[in-house]
């Protein structure tokens, strides 16, 4: 099985949604969360006063599939959430040794 998180722009997580429900994903957690990376900070003014937003409002979306699923939805998140601009997130892919479902007590593959 594998992990799959995706950091994307908060804008962006309907179409990640809608594009991993049209792969026959259903399950997935989003968090909102903020960071930076190449993209740094920026300045904003907001009644006459500057100040600098360090880090930027992004969108973390996790994913639980099967190995034989998991490059199917790195593909879906890949194409949905790009914009081509500076800032477009990260996709991170970890092994995961195990997974049981509270309910019935069922694990890994049969659990997600």
């Amino acid at each position: 099985m594998k992990k799959i998180e995706a950091i994307v722009r908060h804008f962006k997580v309907e179409e990640v949604k809608d594009a991993l429900n049209a792969k026959g994903i259903a399950g997935m957690t989003v968090t909102d969360v903020r960071g930076f990376g190449r993209q740094k900070g920026h300045m904003e003014t907001y009644r006459g006063t500057e100040y600098a937003v360090e880090f930027i409002p992004k969108s973390k979306i996790e994913v639980v599939v099967s190995d034989a699923n998991a490059q199917t939805v790195i593909d879906a998140i890949l194409k949905s959430a790009r914009t081509g601009q500076v800032g477009d997130g990260k996709i991170f892919v970890s092994d995961l040794s195990g997974a049981i479902r509270i309910r019935t007590g069922e694990s890994d593959d049969s659990a997600v």
